[in-house]
């Protein structure tokens, strides 16, 4: 399809760019994969957000990542597949449900579960469209027609046949162990559902009544609660201070139980009073030694938090209201003898706040360490998964290295329920896919799977697995890159590649891009409590979705954080608007020129030429930095290509010809800038697909949409290192005489005598070839350029590399500053020559770095050396 061309809006306006922008796109199914046979697959899953509110910044980033990766993949011709989806979240969305009920006035319980589920699924399609619009406002290029959801049929029937394949294998397993316990949404979470909190507690040091004696024995604890559940007291076999207790049993105080004092390693001599109180139900250490030594497990605890039948009176009590009086109770009694403060550690909930307690709970888990040996062994081989940066291969090892039996079972109602059966009168425990076939007899297990079981199947159940003869889990599986942030490594990225090497022998992404936080401009994180979080919703309605999506990918290098800035959106929208107003400019004076009118086979003039050259370099470092994910230094080069080099010289350049009358040459500059443009608009299109999209639409151009259209390659054809010098000398010269007049406060619009000093007749002829830009933009009354001069005395000058410039300002020039000028420049090459020098002296770097860096520095030490000279002679005739 060709299309000629038409003026764009006087203003650059995001809303109106990208309004109806995304359906567009949507309609012409760009974003759905082809199964184009003769295209290489590429495919990325998206991190799946939870359903639990709206995306925030950090979402924005992530997946803005992975739009600039597909769209360019896209653009060089791989068949790719970025398939959307979202997460039901477990405990996080029962919460959000939980809260909403108790508004209402009622609770889970009061419903029952499949009313309660109801209102979960209601929940989840209300929370689904607010993410697909925000997605959409994004432009993130998914494909709709692949999206998946953790709990839809598919993924459940994933689900059953991993818990079945790792039970019959024995590596889920259901056993009765300590776990971190959470009493307000009461279930069990996993290690890493933990946050640690440095707390201000007490220490209470208490001493136990040894039985038919008057000896007692000093102990301290700092949840005097859970005494209620001691089974024994411990202390080292070695402590010479207890060999003669070793045996014999204290009476628990208040209880009254006569429980033993035993001897085990675990305990540290050195520690305290070197003995310890023992309660396996409420200690995980303590379980161990109680396993040990075969003790009872007391538990004194309800799932609330209140206290059970076992702690006696204390029955019903909160367990912190437990401590207080349980504390005063023992000060009366004279067991507690000191109090002293003592700030420690303590677990949180990561969902709901509340203080963990540790619990003794029948629970599913799984055996980690086979698992763990198996990736881990996988690192070594050429199917490793490929962290970038590399140091956080070193983070996820360490863990793996030291992982622990995963608790799986969560007592809620949302989520994935556990495929076991319980037999009503044996108590016999089936697991299945299916339910047993006389179903009366059986009762199903309550509780539900940990949210991260099911995504950690997200890269292969979202493609159709467990059949492995479905067409996108042959095609698309394993994907190409996982991008995600540091803070969920343990959590998904971890799982994700050890269920992925049980369950299909290979690696589920081949690399994981890591990024950072992102903080507010003070390096704070983002949290409702500090009021500083910022809606990226908020950043489009203001700025639009391209200079947000530009300010993400540039403002860090992989692995680091990134610090949010308005000013820096703000520049963004500015770089949007020069875009803007440079392609109207082209568009302008490119009216009714189609695609067949181009024409790069004409005599080029030196700014045509240089700028095809810079073309061809920024076309190279944006692919080779790209690929690296280094979106940051992909966007630098961009962002210097298009406002420095593009809008401020050659556009400027092109007008020469495109006000001209001599039209060959019209021609030519106008199909360079239609190619320039094209190619431009590409390479940035990944980075800020709606303005790129709406100008390409109106340049002369082949194709339906620029999502599609072939990514820019280097053309080597139009590589010319020659004009490259020559323009840079142009440049350079150009700058400088608008330096000079900005210092002695001439505007360019006062025409001044200019002469230029050329080094030999090669730059003579050069800058005579040029003279309409020297004209043009320096701007002189009479310009004189020769190899020999008589150099006037009262004069500003500069030097540039081949020539020197005099600019007569008779009247104009303070002689005094002019020198004071000058020295400042000379001490600026001279600093240039003792860097290039010193470089060169070093005999590693002459021997060891490649010839063409040595001899580049070589030809800077020459260049240096004849500036500063230069500017030396001029100090002293100035002094004359």
């Amino acid at each position: 399809m060709e299309k000629g061309t038409s003026a764009l809006p006087t203003k650059y306006n995001p809303k109106e760019v990208e309004k109806g922008r995304y359906q567009w796109w949507l309609d012409g199914k760009f974003f759905e994969a082809t199964m184009d046979p003769e295209k290489e697959p590429y495919s990325i899953v998206i991190p799946p957000p939870n359903v639990t509110g709206k995306l925030h910044l950090g979402h924005a980033w992530d997946t803005t990542m992975q739009d600039t990766i597909s769209r360019m993949k896209r653009m060089q011709g791989y068949d790719v597949l970025w398939l959307p989806g979202m997460d039901h979240a477990g405990i996080a969305t029962q919460a959000k449900v939980e809260a909403k009920l108790k508004e209402q006035g009622t609770n889970r319980y009061e419903l029952g579960r499949e009313k309660f589920l109801e209102k979960a699924w209601e929940w989840k399609e209300e929370y689904a469209d607010f993410i697909r619009s925000q997605w959409e406002k994004l432009g993130l290029g998914l494909d709709y027609s692949r999206e998946r959801f953790t709990l839809d049929e598919g993924l459940s029937d994933a689900v059953k046949e991993v818990f079945v394949r790792l039970y019959e294998k024995g590596l889920i397993y259901r056993g009765e162990y300590i776990i971190n316990w959470d009493p307000e949404t009461r279930t069990a979470l996993s290690d890493i559902e933990v946050i640690y909190k440095e707390v201000q507690g007490k220490f209470y040091h208490m001493k136990y009544p040894i039985k038919d004696s008057d000896e007692t024995i000093e102990i301290a604890t700092t949840r005097p609660e859970t005494m209620l559940g001691d089974t024994a007291v411990a202390v080292h076999p070695d402590d010479e201070r207890y060999q003669h207790l070793i045996g014999k049993t204290v009476v628990l105080p208040i209880v009254g139980r006569e429980i033993p004092i035993i001897a085990d390693e675990y305990v540290d001599m050195e520690f305290g009073s070197g003995a310890v109180k023992i309660t396996p139900a409420h200690d995980p250490n303590d379980f161990e030694i109680g396993n040990r030594h075969d003790l009872p497990r007391v538990l004194v605890m309800n799932e609330d938090g209140t206290m059970n039948e076992n702690a006696g009176k204390y029955e019903g009590m909160d367990r912190f209201e437990c401590r207080n009086q349980i504390v005063k109770d023992l000060q009366e009694a004279g067991v507690l003898f000191k109090i002293e403060d003592h700030t420690h550690q303590v677990g949180h909930s990561e969902r709901s706040g509340a203080v963990v307690e540790p619990y003794l709970s029948t629970q599913w888990f799984v055996k980690m360490k086979p698992l763990a040996e198996a990736v881990i062994e996988m690192q070594n081989t050429e199917e490793k998964v490929n962290f970038v940066p590399a140091r956080f291969e070193r983070t996820y090892l360490n863990w793996m290295e030291n992982i622990r039996d995963w608790c799986i079972s969560r007592q809620l109602w949302w989520g994935h329920r556990i495929p076991a059966w319980y037999h009503k009168e044996t108590g016999e425990v089936y697991v299945g896919k299916e339910a047993p076939a006389d179903i009366e007899n059986w009762e199903q297990d309550e509780d539900v799977l940990d949210t991260w079981f099911s995504s950690a199947l997200w890269p292969f159940s979202t493609m159709g697995w467990p059949n492995t003869e479905a067409e996108d889990y042959k095609r698309y599986f394993p994907t190409n890159v996982l991008v995600t942030g540091y803070d969920i490594i343990f959590f998904w990225v971890a799982r994700m590649i050890f269920q992925s090497k049980e369950f299909t022998g290979k690696r589920p992404f081949k690399d994981v891009l890591i990024h950072g936080l992102i903080r507010d401009a003070e390096g704070r994180k983002m949290s409702k409590s500090l009021g500083n979080g910022v809606d990226p919703m908020d950043v489009i309605e203001k700025y639009g979705a391209d200079s947000l999506r530009y300010f993400l990918l540039t403002g860090s290098t992989p692995g680091q954080d990134l610090r949010f800035h308005w000013e820096k959106v703000e520049s963004t929208w500015n770089f949007a608007n020069k875009i803007w107003n440079a392609s109207r400019f082209s568009l302008m004076n490119m009216e009714g020129f189609t695609y067949d009118d181009i024409d790069l086979t004409g005599e080029k003039s030196l700014a045509d030429k240089w700028i095809l050259t810079r073309l061809n370099e920024t076309i190279e470092h944006v692919t080779r930095n790209n690929e690296k994910y280094e979106f940051g230094e992909a966007g630098r080069h961009l962002y210097n290509f298009i406002w420095d080099d593009l809008c401020d010289w050659y556009i400027e350049m092109a007008k020469l010809p495109l006000y001209g009358d001599d039209e060959e040459k019209k021609k030519t500059t106008r199909s360079v800038l239609a190619y320039v443009l094209d190619q431009t608009m590409r390479l940035l299109h990944p980075f800020m697909p709606f303005i790129t999209e709406e100008i390409w639409q109106k340049l002369p151009h082949q194709g339906e949409s620029i999502t599609v259209a072939s990514w820019p390659k280097a053309n080597d054809s139009f590589h010319d290192e020659e004009a490259v010098k020559e323009m840079n000398r142009l440049v350079a010269i150009i700058k400088a005489v608008r330096n000079i007049r900005s210092e002695v406060d001439t505007p360019m619009s006062k025409p001044i005598k200019m002469l230029v000093l050329a080094e030999d007749d090669n730059v003579k002829a050069e800058l005579e070839r040029n003279r309409e830009y020297l004209e043009r933009f320096c701007n002189p009354s009479e310009l004189t350029i020769e190899t020999t001069l008589e150099v006037p005395e009262k004069a500003m000058t500069a030097v540039v590399t081949g020539a020197e410039i005099f600019l007569p300002l008779e009247g104009l020039i303070d002689l005094d500053k002019e020198i004071e000028r000058l020295e400042q420049e000379l001490e600026k090459w001279t600093k240039e020559v003792e860097r290039v020098q010193k470089k060169l002296s070093n005999k590693n770097f002459v021997e060891k770095a490649p010839e063409a860096i040595v001899e580049e520095e070589r030809r800077k030490e020459k260049d240096y050396l004849e500036k500063q000279a230069k500017v030396k002679a001029r100090i002293q005739e100035l002094q004359g």
